[in-house]
């Protein structure tokens, strides 16, 4: 699967269960390990489980195995890596504290449903 398609099944799975503050970054220039990093936000520990469940699902479907999901018995910050794009969900106190967007440094390339069409 082309890593775009890969992109979009993630940010769909995403805001189909109502993930919080959806925004996927483009870090090709940054880092030779991933192309696209993902980070959303859940309500709860609940719900980040749920979203992130909701990834490695649609993935699956799409003919995707992810190659390691990291946190889900916790539910604060659940890491689902699909290769090319990574996946990061996590409570909102989890994701402010951690500021990945920022500690990336990165240009915000989509938020919530701007690019899912």
């Amino acid at each position: 699967m082309q890593t775009e398609a890969l992109k979009k099944v993630a940010l769909k799975a995403l805001d189909d269960l109502k993930g919080v503050d959806i925004a996927a970054f483009d870090v090709r220039e940054l880092t030779s390990v991933t192309d696209y990093m993902i980070v959303a936000s859940g309500t709860s520990d609940r719900h980040v489980k749920s979203l992130a469940g909701a990834v490695v699902q649609a993935c699956k479907q799409a003919g995707v195995v992810p190659l390691g999901v990291e946190g889900e018995r916790e539910g604060e910050w659940v890491l689902v890596d699909l290769g090319d794009v990574v996946v990061h969900v996590m409570q909102p106190r989890t994701r402010e504290f951690y500021a990945l967007e920022k500690l990336w440094s990165v240009t915000e390339e989509s938020r919530g449903k701007s690019e899912q069409g």
